[in-house]
């Protein structure tokens, strides 16, 4: 539970509370990396999309991997 509360917390900062908002567009089990404490760590920001200051939406289409 500890684990999918700290990928919520982390897509929430990444969407909200970041100052640049970051849409990842490829959150799966290979991105998530866990530190000694078992703390949830997003990775892999290679397909990330960043917002603009005053972009309140955007189109993206599917990406990542497949079956995910």
């Amino acid at each position: 539970m500890q684990i999918a509360l700290g990928i919520a917390r982390g897509r929430f900062y990444l969407h909200e509370e970041c100052s640049t908002q970051i849409i990842h567009c490829d959150i799966k089990p290979q991105n998530i990396l866990l530190d000694d404490s078992y703390t949830a760590r997003i990775s892999d920001f290679g397909l990330a999309k960043i917002l603009k200051r005053d972009q309140t939406r955007t189109m993206t289409r599917i990406r990542g991997t497949k079956g995910y």
